[in-house]
Protein backbone atom coordinates (compact mmCIF):
# COMPACT_ATOMS: atom_id res chain seq x y z
CA UNK A 1 0.00 0.00 0.00
CA UNK A 2 1.69 3.25 -0.70
CA UNK A 3 0.95 6.12 1.66
CA UNK A 4 2.78 8.90 0.20
CA UNK A 5 1.36 11.70 -1.45
CA UNK A 6 1.44 13.23 -4.45
CA UNK A 7 3.31 16.46 -4.18
CA UNK A 8 2.54 17.30 -7.74
CA UNK A 9 -0.94 17.57 -7.07
CA UNK A 10 -1.75 20.95 -6.74
CA UNK A 11 -5.73 20.05 -5.61
CA UNK A 12 -4.40 18.63 -2.43
CA UNK A 13 -2.36 22.12 -1.09
CA UNK A 14 -3.49 23.31 1.99
CA UNK A 15 -5.19 27.19 1.20
CA UNK A 16 -3.18 30.08 1.76
CA UNK A 17 -3.01 31.69 5.28
CA UNK A 18 -5.20 34.84 5.21
CA UNK A 19 -4.02 37.60 7.10
CA UNK A 20 -6.86 37.77 9.57
CA UNK A 21 -5.70 34.07 10.71
CA UNK A 22 -2.08 35.38 11.01
CA UNK A 23 -3.34 37.86 13.56
CA UNK A 24 -5.08 35.20 15.32
CA UNK A 25 -2.08 32.75 15.33
CA UNK A 26 -0.24 35.86 17.14
CA UNK A 27 -2.16 35.37 19.96
CA UNK A 28 -0.56 32.78 21.22
CA UNK A 29 2.91 35.13 20.75
CA UNK A 30 0.96 37.84 22.69
CA UNK A 31 0.48 35.37 25.63
CA UNK A 32 4.25 34.19 25.56
CA UNK A 33 4.67 38.59 25.80
CA UNK A 34 2.13 38.48 28.65
CA UNK A 35 4.04 35.58 30.90
CA UNK A 36 7.51 37.01 29.65
CA UNK A 37 6.19 40.34 31.92
CA UNK A 38 5.01 38.43 34.59
CA UNK A 39 8.49 36.41 34.97
CA UNK A 40 11.16 39.17 34.02
CA UNK A 41 9.37 42.39 35.18
CA UNK A 42 7.27 41.24 38.09
CA UNK A 43 9.09 38.73 39.89
CA UNK A 44 12.72 40.21 39.79
CA UNK A 45 11.44 43.51 40.97
CA UNK A 46 9.75 41.36 44.06
CA UNK A 47 12.98 39.47 44.58
CA UNK A 48 15.44 42.54 44.56
CA UNK A 49 13.38 44.94 46.25
CA UNK A 50 10.96 43.14 48.59
CA UNK A 51 12.28 39.89 49.21
CA UNK A 52 15.60 41.23 49.41
CA UNK A 53 17.56 38.46 47.43
CA UNK A 54 20.61 39.12 46.27
CA UNK A 55 20.60 41.04 42.32
CA UNK A 56 23.12 38.10 40.81
CA UNK A 57 21.10 34.97 42.24
CA UNK A 58 17.87 36.97 41.15
CA UNK A 59 19.43 37.35 37.65
CA UNK A 60 20.11 33.58 37.50
CA UNK A 61 17.24 32.68 38.72
CA UNK A 62 15.41 34.97 35.42
CA UNK A 63 17.73 33.43 33.40
CA UNK A 64 17.24 29.56 34.15
CA UNK A 65 14.43 29.37 31.28
CA UNK A 66 17.43 30.47 28.68
CA UNK A 67 19.68 28.18 29.94
CA UNK A 68 17.65 24.97 29.34
CA UNK A 69 16.75 26.41 26.25
CA UNK A 70 18.95 23.68 24.26
CA UNK A 71 16.04 21.46 24.77
CA UNK A 72 13.75 23.06 22.51
CA UNK A 73 15.72 21.14 20.28
CA UNK A 74 14.79 17.84 21.62
CA UNK A 75 11.39 19.43 21.59
CA UNK A 76 11.48 20.57 17.96
CA UNK A 77 12.69 16.97 16.74
CA UNK A 78 9.65 14.96 19.45
CA UNK A 79 7.14 17.12 17.84
CA UNK A 80 8.24 16.46 13.92
CA UNK A 81 7.93 12.51 14.84
CA UNK A 82 5.24 12.11 17.29
CA UNK A 83 1.74 13.27 17.53
CA UNK A 84 -0.30 14.63 20.47
CA UNK A 85 -4.38 15.06 20.15
CA UNK A 86 -3.80 13.84 16.72
CA UNK A 87 -1.51 17.10 15.62
CA UNK A 88 2.43 17.51 15.18
CA UNK A 89 2.29 21.20 16.78
CA UNK A 90 -0.87 22.35 18.19
CA UNK A 91 -1.42 19.17 20.96
CA UNK A 92 2.16 20.36 21.98
CA UNK A 93 1.41 23.89 21.92
CA UNK A 94 -1.54 23.44 24.63
CA UNK A 95 0.29 20.78 26.75
CA UNK A 96 2.69 23.45 27.19
CA UNK A 97 0.83 26.15 27.95
CA UNK A 98 -1.17 24.62 30.80
CA UNK A 99 1.99 23.07 32.28
CA UNK A 100 4.25 26.63 32.36
CA UNK A 101 0.56 28.15 33.35
CA UNK A 102 1.10 25.39 36.60
CA UNK A 103 4.78 25.86 36.95
CA UNK A 104 4.42 29.40 37.06
CA UNK A 105 2.27 29.69 40.05
CA UNK A 106 4.16 26.85 41.91
CA UNK A 107 7.15 29.42 40.77
CA UNK A 108 6.27 32.16 42.90
CA UNK A 109 4.79 30.18 45.92
CA UNK A 110 8.43 28.50 46.02
CA UNK A 111 9.91 32.12 45.73
CA UNK A 112 7.66 33.42 48.78
CA UNK A 113 9.32 30.63 50.64
CA UNK A 114 12.73 31.39 49.95
CA UNK A 115 11.97 35.13 50.67
CA UNK A 116 10.63 34.00 54.42
CA UNK A 117 13.64 32.00 55.12
CA UNK A 118 16.01 34.65 54.27
CA UNK A 119 14.36 36.88 56.51
CA UNK A 120 13.69 34.37 59.28
CA UNK A 121 16.80 32.42 59.71
CA UNK A 122 19.15 34.08 57.17
CA UNK A 123 21.62 32.52 54.83
CA UNK A 124 22.16 28.96 55.96
CA UNK A 125 21.86 25.23 54.50
CA UNK A 126 17.75 25.23 54.19
CA UNK A 127 17.76 28.65 52.84
CA UNK A 128 19.83 27.62 49.76
CA UNK A 129 17.88 24.26 49.46
CA UNK A 130 14.77 26.75 48.73
CA UNK A 131 17.39 28.75 46.29
CA UNK A 132 18.09 25.56 44.91
CA UNK A 133 14.24 24.72 44.60
CA UNK A 134 13.64 27.63 43.06
CA UNK A 135 16.42 27.29 40.04
CA UNK A 136 14.91 24.09 39.34
CA UNK A 137 11.32 25.27 39.18
CA UNK A 138 12.31 28.40 37.14
CA UNK A 139 14.21 25.32 34.69
CA UNK A 140 10.99 23.91 34.78
CA UNK A 141 9.23 26.69 33.90
CA UNK A 142 11.45 27.23 31.32
CA UNK A 143 11.67 23.94 29.54
CA UNK A 144 7.89 24.01 29.57
CA UNK A 145 7.77 27.18 27.58
CA UNK A 146 10.58 25.60 25.03
CA UNK A 147 7.64 22.73 24.76
CA UNK A 148 5.22 25.13 23.60
CA UNK A 149 6.87 27.64 21.71
CA UNK A 150 9.24 25.43 19.45
CA UNK A 151 6.28 23.72 17.95
CA UNK A 152 4.91 26.76 17.62
CA UNK A 153 7.93 28.02 15.52
CA UNK A 154 7.67 24.68 13.62
CA UNK A 155 3.90 25.65 12.76
CA UNK A 156 4.71 28.86 11.59
CA UNK A 157 6.59 27.57 9.12
CA UNK A 158 4.26 24.55 8.60
CA UNK A 159 1.29 26.72 7.39
CA UNK A 160 3.30 29.07 5.52
CA UNK A 161 4.83 29.69 2.49
CA UNK A 162 7.96 31.24 1.47
CA UNK A 163 6.47 34.26 0.19
CA UNK A 164 4.32 34.49 2.64
CA UNK A 165 6.61 33.57 5.88
CA UNK A 166 8.03 36.95 6.25
CA UNK A 167 4.81 38.83 6.71
CA UNK A 168 3.32 35.95 9.22
CA UNK A 169 6.58 36.09 11.47
CA UNK A 170 6.53 39.78 11.50
CA UNK A 171 3.00 39.86 12.89
CA UNK A 172 3.78 37.22 15.30
CA UNK A 173 6.75 38.86 16.88
CA UNK A 174 4.57 42.30 16.97
CA UNK A 175 2.01 40.62 18.96
CA UNK A 176 4.86 39.27 21.77
CA UNK A 177 4.89 43.04 22.02
CA UNK A 178 1.95 43.69 21.86
CA UNK A 179 1.13 41.33 24.66
CA UNK A 180 4.34 42.85 26.93
CA UNK A 181 1.96 46.45 26.46
CA UNK A 182 -0.77 44.82 27.47
CA UNK A 183 0.25 42.46 30.04
CA UNK A 184 2.49 45.26 32.28
CA UNK A 185 -1.38 47.85 31.97
CA UNK A 186 -3.03 44.27 32.90
CA UNK A 187 -1.34 42.99 35.76
CA UNK A 188 -0.48 46.45 37.15
CA UNK A 189 -4.36 47.16 37.61
CA UNK A 190 -4.22 43.56 39.49
CA UNK A 191 -1.66 44.80 41.86
CA UNK A 192 -1.43 47.11 45.00
CA UNK A 193 -0.06 50.44 44.08
CA UNK A 194 1.38 51.34 47.28
CA UNK A 195 5.38 52.31 47.78
CA UNK A 196 8.34 50.79 47.87
CA UNK A 197 9.59 49.58 50.83
CA UNK A 198 12.73 51.14 52.49
CA UNK A 199 15.97 50.18 50.93
CA UNK A 200 17.26 46.95 51.93
CA UNK A 201 13.64 46.13 54.61
CA UNK A 202 12.41 42.88 53.39
CA UNK A 203 8.36 42.53 53.19
CA UNK A 204 8.56 39.74 55.84
CA UNK A 205 9.09 42.82 58.34
CA UNK A 206 5.61 44.38 57.12
CA UNK A 207 3.00 41.41 58.43
CA UNK A 208 -0.02 43.20 56.53
CA UNK A 209 1.90 44.32 53.60
CA UNK A 210 3.43 40.74 53.05
CA UNK A 211 -0.26 39.44 53.17
CA UNK A 212 -1.31 42.13 51.07
CA UNK A 213 0.86 41.42 48.50
CA UNK A 214 1.41 37.58 48.30
CA UNK A 215 -2.38 37.46 48.06
CA UNK A 216 -2.36 39.75 44.84
CA UNK A 217 0.80 38.36 43.02
CA UNK A 218 -0.92 34.59 43.83
CA UNK A 219 -4.27 35.78 42.33
CA UNK A 220 -2.11 37.92 39.24
CA UNK A 221 -0.09 33.89 38.48
CA UNK A 222 -3.57 32.10 38.68
CA UNK A 223 -6.12 35.09 36.57
CA UNK A 224 -3.33 35.94 33.76
CA UNK A 225 -1.84 32.44 33.33
CA UNK A 226 -5.27 31.04 32.82
CA UNK A 227 -6.08 33.62 30.14
CA UNK A 228 -2.46 32.90 28.39
CA UNK A 229 -3.79 28.82 28.54
CA UNK A 230 -7.21 29.94 26.54
CA UNK A 231 -5.51 32.62 24.12
CA UNK A 232 -3.30 29.62 23.31
CA UNK A 233 -5.34 27.64 22.12
CA UNK A 234 -7.47 29.78 20.45
CA UNK A 235 -4.45 30.67 18.45
CA UNK A 236 -4.06 27.36 17.24
CA UNK A 237 -7.38 25.66 17.48
CA UNK A 238 -7.93 23.74 13.91
CA UNK A 239 -5.33 25.86 12.11
CA UNK A 240 -2.85 22.52 11.74
CA UNK A 241 -5.98 20.40 10.43
CA UNK A 242 -6.49 23.28 8.03
CA UNK A 243 -3.49 25.14 6.76
CA UNK A 244 -0.53 22.74 7.69
CA UNK A 245 1.65 21.60 4.53
CA UNK A 246 3.66 19.40 6.99
CA UNK A 247 2.80 15.85 5.59
CA UNK A 248 3.45 17.67 2.16
CA UNK A 249 6.61 18.90 2.95
CA UNK A 250 7.97 15.16 4.63
CA UNK A 251 6.66 13.43 2.11
CA UNK A 252 8.89 15.90 -0.55
CA UNK A 253 11.90 15.29 1.50
CA UNK A 254 11.51 11.55 1.61
CA UNK A 255 10.97 11.57 -2.65
CA UNK A 256 14.39 13.80 -2.81
CA UNK A 257 16.06 12.32 0.36
CA UNK A 258 16.77 16.03 1.44
CA UNK A 259 18.06 16.24 4.90
CA UNK A 260 17.92 19.31 6.85
CA UNK A 261 21.52 19.57 9.00
CA UNK A 262 20.14 22.71 11.37
CA UNK A 263 17.17 20.56 12.80
CA UNK A 264 19.90 17.95 14.04
CA UNK A 265 22.10 21.63 15.41
CA UNK A 266 23.81 20.69 18.89
CA UNK A 267 24.77 23.93 21.30
CA UNK A 268 28.59 22.66 20.36
CA UNK A 269 27.96 22.32 16.69
CA UNK A 270 26.31 25.88 16.82
CA UNK A 271 29.38 27.52 18.68
CA UNK A 272 31.51 25.54 15.82
CA UNK A 273 29.75 26.91 13.31
CA UNK A 274 29.81 30.38 14.78
CA UNK A 275 33.79 30.40 15.19
CA UNK A 276 34.29 28.67 12.09
CA UNK A 277 36.25 31.21 10.38
CA UNK A 278 37.74 34.86 11.79
CA UNK A 279 35.05 36.38 10.00
CA UNK A 280 32.18 34.00 11.34
CA UNK A 281 34.17 34.65 14.65
CA UNK A 282 33.99 38.43 14.45
CA UNK A 283 30.48 38.82 13.60
CA UNK A 284 29.61 36.47 16.59
CA UNK A 285 31.35 38.20 18.68
CA UNK A 286 29.85 41.17 18.01
CA UNK A 287 26.56 39.87 18.35
CA UNK A 288 27.02 38.34 21.70
CA UNK A 289 28.44 41.41 22.59
CA UNK A 290 25.22 43.40 21.28
CA UNK A 291 22.99 41.48 23.20
CA UNK A 292 24.64 41.73 26.45
CA UNK A 293 24.42 45.42 25.70
CA UNK A 294 20.82 45.03 24.79
CA UNK A 295 19.68 42.67 27.89
CA UNK A 296 22.07 43.73 31.15
CA UNK A 297 19.40 45.80 32.58
CA UNK A 298 16.84 43.03 32.01
CA UNK A 299 16.65 41.80 35.39
CA UNK A 300 17.18 44.92 37.48
CA UNK A 301 14.83 47.70 35.40
CA UNK A 302 12.27 47.47 37.89
CA UNK A 303 14.00 47.15 40.84
CA UNK A 304 15.88 50.54 39.84
CA UNK A 305 12.45 52.29 39.81
CA UNK A 306 11.52 50.35 43.24
CA UNK A 307 14.75 51.46 44.44
CA UNK A 308 15.58 54.43 43.25
CA UNK A 309 12.60 56.63 42.30
CA UNK A 310 10.30 54.88 44.94
CA UNK A 311 7.44 53.26 42.41
CA UNK A 312 5.46 50.79 43.71
CA UNK A 313 5.33 47.18 41.97
CA UNK A 314 2.16 48.49 39.66
CA UNK A 315 4.23 51.99 38.09
CA UNK A 316 7.19 49.75 37.68
CA UNK A 317 5.38 46.86 36.05
CA UNK A 318 4.22 49.89 33.65
CA UNK A 319 7.96 50.67 32.52
CA UNK A 320 8.08 47.27 30.52
CA UNK A 321 4.75 49.51 28.29
CA UNK A 322 7.24 52.41 27.42
CA UNK A 323 10.03 49.80 26.57
CA UNK A 324 7.67 47.65 24.51
CA UNK A 325 5.97 50.38 22.52
CA UNK A 326 9.94 51.88 21.88
CA UNK A 327 10.65 48.50 20.38
CA UNK A 328 7.68 48.51 18.04
CA UNK A 329 7.82 51.61 16.65
CA UNK A 330 12.14 50.69 16.19
CA UNK A 331 11.25 47.84 14.20
CA UNK A 332 9.02 48.66 11.95
CA UNK A 333 11.00 52.22 11.20
CA UNK A 334 13.69 50.27 10.78
CA UNK A 335 12.33 47.87 8.43
CA UNK A 336 10.10 50.50 6.45
CA UNK A 337 12.59 53.66 6.72
CA UNK A 338 15.95 53.30 8.62
CA UNK A 339 17.19 50.07 7.21
CA UNK A 340 16.80 51.60 3.35
CA UNK A 341 17.91 54.42 3.58
CA UNK A 342 20.94 53.81 5.68
CA UNK A 343 21.67 50.12 4.76
CA UNK A 344 22.24 47.22 7.26
CA UNK A 345 25.54 48.28 8.65
CA UNK A 346 24.66 51.67 9.23
CA UNK A 347 22.02 51.07 10.70
CA UNK A 348 22.78 48.74 13.05
CA UNK A 349 25.52 50.64 14.24
CA UNK A 350 23.70 53.42 14.78
CA UNK A 351 21.08 51.37 16.75
CA UNK A 352 24.02 50.70 18.95
CA UNK A 353 25.08 54.29 19.72
CA UNK A 354 21.45 54.97 20.29
CA UNK A 355 21.51 51.82 22.77
CA UNK A 356 24.36 53.61 24.43
CA UNK A 357 22.97 57.18 24.18
CA UNK A 358 19.79 55.69 26.38
CA UNK A 359 22.12 53.95 28.67
CA UNK A 360 23.43 57.27 29.51
CA UNK A 361 19.72 59.06 29.71
CA UNK A 362 18.55 56.00 32.38
CA UNK A 363 21.82 57.37 34.22
CA UNK A 364 20.66 60.76 34.42
CA UNK A 365 16.97 59.73 34.82
CA UNK A 366 18.16 58.22 38.08
CA UNK A 367 20.25 61.62 39.52
CA UNK A 368 16.96 63.97 38.32
CA UNK A 369 14.95 61.37 39.86
CA UNK A 370 11.52 62.40 37.26
CA UNK A 371 9.15 59.09 36.74
CA UNK A 372 8.84 61.13 33.34
CA UNK A 373 12.79 60.96 32.68
CA UNK A 374 12.78 57.77 33.14
CA UNK A 375 9.97 56.51 30.84
CA UNK A 376 11.05 58.59 28.16
CA UNK A 377 14.79 56.49 28.53
CA UNK A 378 13.20 53.39 28.39
CA UNK A 379 11.27 54.09 25.17
CA UNK A 380 14.13 54.99 23.62
CA UNK A 381 16.09 51.83 24.71
CA UNK A 382 13.24 50.35 23.25
CA UNK A 383 13.60 52.04 20.05
CA UNK A 384 17.09 51.63 20.13
CA UNK A 385 17.30 48.19 20.97
CA UNK A 386 14.37 47.60 17.88
CA UNK A 387 16.34 49.44 15.13
CA UNK A 388 19.89 47.27 16.47
CA UNK A 389 17.50 43.88 16.29
CA UNK A 390 16.38 44.77 12.92
CA UNK A 391 19.94 45.85 11.17
CA UNK A 392 21.66 42.83 13.05
CA UNK A 393 19.67 40.48 11.62
CA UNK A 394 19.03 41.92 8.44
CA UNK A 395 22.79 42.35 8.10
CA UNK A 396 23.14 38.51 9.63
CA UNK A 397 21.61 37.19 6.47
CA UNK A 398 22.57 39.64 4.06
CA UNK A 399 26.32 38.45 5.06
CA UNK A 400 25.45 34.70 4.61
CA UNK A 401 25.65 33.12 1.58
CA UNK A 402 22.05 31.48 0.74
CA UNK A 403 23.73 27.89 0.80
CA UNK A 404 24.44 28.33 4.57
CA UNK A 405 22.13 30.87 5.57
CA UNK A 406 20.05 28.85 7.56
CA UNK A 407 22.41 26.80 9.34
CA UNK A 408 23.79 29.82 10.33
CA UNK A 409 20.80 31.39 11.70
CA UNK A 410 20.19 28.32 13.14
CA UNK A 411 23.38 28.11 14.63
CA UNK A 412 23.05 31.34 16.54
CA UNK A 413 18.93 31.40 17.27
CA UNK A 414 20.40 28.77 20.07
CA UNK A 415 23.54 30.32 21.33
CA UNK A 416 21.46 33.72 21.13
CA UNK A 417 19.23 32.21 23.99
CA UNK A 418 22.61 31.46 25.81
CA UNK A 419 24.33 34.80 25.65
CA UNK A 420 20.81 36.45 26.71
CA UNK A 421 21.12 34.48 29.64
CA UNK A 422 24.31 35.24 30.38
CA UNK A 423 23.74 38.84 29.67
CA UNK A 424 20.95 38.94 32.56
CA UNK A 425 23.21 37.37 34.99
CA UNK A 426 25.88 39.86 34.36
CA UNK A 427 23.33 42.56 34.84
CA UNK A 428 22.83 40.96 38.29
CA UNK A 429 26.56 40.16 39.10
CA UNK A 430 27.35 43.60 37.95
CA UNK A 431 24.77 45.72 40.40
CA UNK A 432 26.01 43.85 42.97
CA UNK A 433 29.19 44.69 42.16
CA UNK A 434 27.93 48.16 42.42
CA UNK A 435 25.98 47.82 45.57
CA UNK A 436 29.43 47.07 47.38
CA UNK A 437 31.94 49.60 45.53
CA UNK A 438 28.52 52.41 45.96
CA UNK A 439 26.86 51.50 49.36
CA UNK A 440 25.91 54.63 49.79
CA UNK A 441 24.09 55.61 47.15
CA UNK A 442 21.42 53.31 45.04
CA UNK A 443 21.81 55.49 42.62
CA UNK A 444 25.25 55.14 41.84
CA UNK A 445 25.18 51.53 42.59
CA UNK A 446 22.40 51.27 39.40
CA UNK A 447 24.52 53.82 37.64
CA UNK A 448 27.15 51.14 37.24
CA UNK A 449 25.12 48.89 35.07
CA UNK A 450 24.35 51.58 32.33
CA UNK A 451 27.96 52.24 32.63
CA UNK A 452 29.20 49.08 31.87
CA UNK A 453 26.00 48.32 29.46
CA UNK A 454 27.19 51.22 27.60
CA UNK A 455 30.79 50.16 27.44
CA UNK A 456 29.86 46.76 26.16
CA UNK A 457 27.75 48.39 23.14
CA UNK A 458 30.17 50.40 22.26
CA UNK A 459 32.68 47.43 22.02
CA UNK A 460 29.65 45.71 19.67
CA UNK A 461 30.47 48.67 17.19
CA UNK A 462 34.19 48.38 17.02
CA UNK A 463 33.69 44.61 16.69
CA UNK A 464 31.37 45.30 14.05
CA UNK A 465 33.46 47.96 11.88
CA UNK A 466 36.13 44.62 11.63
CA UNK A 467 33.74 42.49 9.76
CA UNK A 468 34.60 42.77 6.01
CA UNK A 469 31.88 41.91 4.09
CA UNK A 470 33.46 40.20 1.26
CA UNK A 471 36.20 38.18 3.24
CA UNK A 472 33.07 36.85 5.56
CA UNK A 473 31.39 35.67 2.51
CA UNK A 474 34.04 34.18 0.75
CA UNK A 475 35.33 31.93 3.89
CA UNK A 476 31.76 31.17 5.85
CA UNK A 477 30.62 28.60 3.29
CA UNK A 478 33.67 26.91 3.29
CA UNK A 479 34.41 27.05 6.62
CA UNK A 480 30.66 25.83 7.70
CA UNK A 481 31.09 23.06 4.71
CA UNK A 482 34.22 22.36 6.87
CA UNK A 483 32.62 21.65 10.31
CA UNK A 484 30.14 19.18 9.15
CA UNK A 485 32.66 17.36 6.89
CA UNK A 486 34.86 16.73 9.95
CA UNK A 487 31.81 15.82 12.26
CA UNK A 488 30.65 13.31 9.03
CA UNK A 489 34.22 12.21 9.28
Amino acid sequence: MNNQVDITNLEELPPKLPLLQMFRIGLFQMGLGIMSLLVAGLLNRLMINELTIPATLTAGFIAMPLFVSPSRIWFGQTSDAKTIFGTHRSGYVWVGAVVFAIVGFLTTQVMWELGRSVHEIGWNGITYAWAVFLAVMFALYGMAISFSSTPFAALLVDVSDEEERSKLVGIVWSMLMVGIVIGAIAVSKLLPCTGAPPNEISIYANGDRLAQLQKAVNSVFVIVPSAVVALSVAATYGIEQKYSRYKLRVAENHILNGTNAEDKLSLARALKVLTASKQTGLFFSFLLMMTIGIFMQDAIMEPFGGAVFGMSICATTQLNAAFGMGTLIGLSSSGFLIVPKLGKENSTRLGCYLVAASCALLLISGFVQKTWALQVSLALFGFASGITTSGALSLMLDLTAAETAGTFVGAWGLSQAIARGLATVAGGVVLDIGKKLFSDSNTVAYSFVFVCEAAVMICAVVLLSRVNVQEFRTDAKQAIATVFANEID
